[in-house]
Formats: C-alpha cells, sequence, structure tokens
C-alpha cells in the first residue's frame, strides 16, 4: 500500500506575497520532518500551488499532515488530498512525472475537500480517496478515517496560532512548563489554553493513530 498526498494552498491567489509563503511552507514541512519524520517523500512543490508527497502507511501521513497544520502560522494553509493505491512515474525530457491510481484518487479526494470547504464544512481541510480495487477492511478505514478527519478539520481550524503551537509542541512530547516559557505565560494558562482548545482530543487521536492507548 502506498499513501500519495496532493496540498494545494488555500487562497493561494489572494497572498499577498506569494514567494514568502512558499517558504513558510518549505520551512515547516522541513521541521515536521525534522521532529517526527513519517514521509517516505516529504511534500514536495510540484507546480503552480499543488505540492505531492508519498507516505507508506496511512496512520504516518494522517499525523504528518496535522502536524503541518498545527505548525503553520495563521494565513497560509493547506488543503490535502489522500490518495491509497499504487504509483509510478513517467519519464519525461523535462522531469519525472507522478502517475498511478493513488495519484488519481489523491486528486480526487482533494477536488471532494474543495467541494466540502466551498458549502457545508468550511474548516475541512483532508479528505482520503482508496484507487479501485480496495478489499472491504480498507474501505471501512478509509470511511471511518473521514469521519475522524472531518472532526479533526474543525477543531484545528477553530483554533488559534497560539493554541497550535501549544498543540504541536505537546504532540512532539514538550513539556508544558517549556511551552510556558517560550510564550511567556504560565503553566496554568498552557494547560487552559489546551483544555479550551480541544487538544487533548487532537493528542489522543494521534496516540490511537499510532495504535497506542492514552
Amino acid at each position: 500500500m502506498v499513501i500519495a498526498v496532493v496540498a494545494d494552498i488555500v487562497g493561494s491567489r489572494k497572498l499577498d506575497d506569494r514567494s514568502a509563503a512558499q517558504r513558510v511552507l518549505d520551512k515547516t514541512i522541513a521541521l515536521v520532518e525534522q521532529d517526527i519524520p513519517l514521509a517516505s517523500q516529504p511534500l514536495t512543490p510540484t507546480v503552480g500551488d499543488e505540492q505531492q508527497g508519498v507516505y507508506r502507511r496511512l496512520e504516518d501521513a494522517l499525523i504528518s499532515l496535522l502536524m503541518i497544520q498545527l505548525r503553520l502560522p495563521d494565513g497560509v494553509g493547506f488543503r490535502f488530498g489522500v490518495g491509497i493505491g499504487a504509483v509510478s512515474s513517467v519519464e519525461s525530457v523535462h522531469r519525472e512525472l507522478a502517475d498511478g491510481p493513488g495519484w488519481y484518487a489523491a486528486r480526487e479526494a482533494i477536488e471532494t475537500v474543495h467541494a466540502k470547504e466551498g458549502r457545508t464544512v468550511p474548516r475541512s481541510r483532508t479528505w482520503i480517496v482508496g484507487a479501485p480495487g480496495q478489499d472491504e477492511v480498507m474501505e471501512s478505514t478509509i470511511a471511518a478515517s473521514n469521519a475522524y478527519l472531518l472532526v479533526r478539520d474543525e477543531l484545528v481550524g477553530a483554533m488559534s496560532e497560539r493554541e497550535r503551537r501549544l498543540t504541536y509542541g505537546r504532540l512532539i512530547g514538550r513539556s508544558q512548563l517549556d511551552l510556558a516559557d517560550e510564550e511567556g505565560i504560565t503553566q496554568p494558562s498552557v494547560s487552559k489554553s489546551l483544555r479550551n482548545a480541544g487538544s487533548t482530543a487532537i493528542l489522543d487521536g494521534v496516540v490511537a493513530l499510532r495504535g497506542g492507548t492514552s
């Protein structure tokens, strides 16, 4: 199983400085991979506002994409289309071109995100589609994962930039005291922010994705 991810930038045409935004995205992806390396091919710009990446396992992709969402500052964001299926490359005189049912599924997934975002779920940012031929277990896994993602994106989308930073810090194992010192606030304030933002649910979800219990 291969997990293909297509990402595009939210509101890319409205950004005041597209180049500066791309530098923020590149730095964020690099920092996430440094903190918890999960991608077999980290998200890399391809053309326009699109990026592509590959993961070995669905849970790795979901954790890594969450980390990117949490780490990005206000004003810069991604949508993610996650495709499950085989991927290949096509030789070109310019560069290798991504191809295969995994990529087709990822594109279908990101189109679904656009549709949901534009209608009834404006904070939707992530969706999964399986290429044809998935077994019943994977189909059930995809359905359950999409239900989880709808709620996860809603929680993350409602967070302030500080709340996302604090949640990210806890996800990578930093203590509340360290985070309080960095933010210039008290440890009880960190705890209150995490509680009010629903961060515990997000963090427990990561534990569940890793196969553990909280």
